[in-house]
């Protein structure tokens, strides 16, 4: 069943290049497969981009809410509109001889389940515009905090006004805001000069392909041996496995009592919502569970691959 590039593909994309301009080299390679995105990176940043291809495009949601590891420079003492070094400054402060413990102790301040405003310059959306147009037309609007959470923000190196961070995140967290955030808690104001994303859930930048060897004269095989099949591009959710039977009849829209998914699996500690179905080494489906822990669980089918 399904395609060989049915699945995902990691990619590092380079500065300066939009995470579209790399969708668009793809689409020359691989003509035909619908391609989408599990999180987009900004032309300024660097780093792994999550390329979904043909029923890959069906996972988004599962990989776009995977935890992400950020590396970036900040410079205090300068303000800028977009909150990084492509904007116009609106404010400047002096740098005083901050010490890694004034930088680690304010990072502290910024760790755990917080609360985020998105910058002005970004893809969210506000009356159904993106709020980065919005911004650039001068218009007035407010844009809502949001709860992310900050695992860990590590003060890596420090050469006043540069500071070197590393970021662990939850998803949806705006690493510009969190810098921001920093340089107004020492008293300097801040900006991003420099991000790259070193992985995303267990998916790390080492393994990607590099942005610059996409090009027409590409190899579509060789590219194609560097996806990553269906089943293996959710290593942590609960694998529930079928017999040939049962999954043709899901596969043609029957939707399997728990007891028929758990029947030769073993139960788990019912702290994952989602199971993925396979059989043998194909993703037939993903599904919802409730009351995993009990006798009365139920699963409803959310996702079905052909």
């Amino acid at each position: 069943m399904g395609h060989p590039t049915d699945g995902i593909l990691l990619i590092d994309k380079a500065r300066g290049e939009t995470s579209f301009d790399v969708i668009r080299r793809i689409r020359h390679i691989l003509p035909g497969r619908k391609i989408g995105h599990a999180g987009t990176l900004d032309p300024l940043a660097t780093g792994l981009l999550i390329i979904l291809l043909g029923q890959g495009t069906k996972l988004s949601q599962w990989i776009m809410s995977c935890e992400k590891l950020y590396e970036g420079v900040l410079k205090l003492g300068v303000e800028t509109d977009t909150l990084d070094s492509t904007g116009k400054i609106t404010a400047e402060y002096p740098v005083p001889p901050l010490t890694l413990e004034d930088l680690t102790g304010a990072g502290q301040l910024l760790t755990g389940e917080i609360e985020q405003k998105p910058p002005r310059f970004s893809a969210v959306k506000v009356s159904g515009q993106r709020a980065y147009r919005l911004a650039r037309k001068g218009a007035a609007f407010d844009l809502p905090k949001r709860q992310v959470f900050v695992e860990s923000l590590q003060v890596l190196s420090m050469d006043l006004p540069q500071v070197t961070i590393r970021v662990r995140c939850s998803a949806g967290t705006y690493v510009r805001s969190l810098f921001a955030d920093l340089g107004r808690k020492v008293g300097t104001g801040a900006h991003m000069t420099a991000l790259r994303r070193e992985a995303s859930g267990h998916f790390f930048v080492e393994k990607a392909v590099a942005s610059e060897l996409l090009c027409r004269d590409s190899n579509a095989a060789v590219l194609e041996s560097e996806v990553i099949p269906l089943n293996r591009a959710l290593p942590d959710m609960v694998e529930l496995k079928v017999n040939g039977s049962l999954a043709q009849k899901i596969r043609q829209g029957y939707h399997p009592a728990a007891k028929e998914l758990l029947n030769g699996n073993r139960m788990w500690n019912g702290v994952s919502e989602y199971v993925k179905i396979t059989k043998d080494e194909e993703l037939i489906a993903v599904a919802s569970v409730s009351d995993a822990k009990t006798q009365d669980m139920t699963t409803r089918l959310l996702r079905v691959f052909h």
